[in-house]
């Protein structure tokens, strides 16, 4: 066992990383007590809650039926990735998406997005996101930091621009976060992941993301 004396007055439980995960699970698992959330949904809305230590943020979580569903058959059919900021590109498992044939896209820090939005006076994320609907067909669109990002997702998919295979659009803030998420929960024929409130963030879209595409491998693990 590892040296665990950390010349503290707290000694942790353990130092074995997978350990912590299984405890942290459980506590969660404990904490949360009854909830509605399907087995599947459970394990997305348990790594947003790990990731934020938000129990409010988990319970508060909508999914549409088949929200999940549509983002594993996505992630294994090799569909790309969209994020709007770069900590979720950062903190995504990228190289489970490449190994299906994908991968994961930001254009927020293009050069032509940040010129094309000075020009227009608008945000670089509303340029980024027409610029990735330009590029890509379906997909996943991960939305944790830049509301008008997903209001513009939104605008594009009722015009018939963008079609997204599943949207995770869980931003943060006082402006406009909670309200961009509210017009994702009423907007119809697009499966999405989304949350009620001003919570969010990249970190929680990261972990739903993440859950995804963790039951995507184990789907595919399963059919070979």
């Amino acid at each position: 066992m590892a040296n665990m004396n950390f010349n503290t007055k707290f000694t942790p439980l353990t130092v074995d990383p997978d350990k912590i995960y299984d405890y942290s699970f459980s506590i969660i698992k404990e904490e949360m007590g009854e909830h509605s959330f399907t087995d599947e949904q459970w394990l997305v809305v348990r790594r947003v809650i790990h990731a934020s230590a938000d129990f409010e943020l988990g319970r508060s979580m909508i999914f549409t039926p088949g929200a999940i569903e549509a983002g594993i058959q996505s992630i294994l059919a090799g569909r790309h990735v969209v994020a709007d900021v770069q900590m979720i590109e950062s903190g995504s498992g990228r190289k489970r998406f490449q190994k299906h044939g994908g991968d994961l896209h930001c254009y927020i820090a293009d050069e032509d997005v940040a010129k094309e939005a000075k020009a227009q006076g608008t945000t670089r994320a509303i340029i980024s996101m027409q610029k990735a609907t330009r590029l890509h067909d379906g997909g996943i669109y991960a939305i944790g930091n830049a509301p008008t990002a997903l209001l513009e997702l939104i605008r594009l998919i009722k015009e018939g621009i963008a079609k997204p295979d599943l949207i995770i659009g869980m931003p943060v803030g006082f402006v406009s976060a909670a309200e961009s998420k509210a017009e994702l929960a009423v907007l119809e024929g697009i499966p999405f992941i989304t949350n009620v409130g001003r919570k969010g963030g990249s970190t929680v879209t990261v972990a739903a993301l993440n859950a995804i595409s963790l039951m995507a491998d184990e789907r595919a693990k399963q059919t070979k």
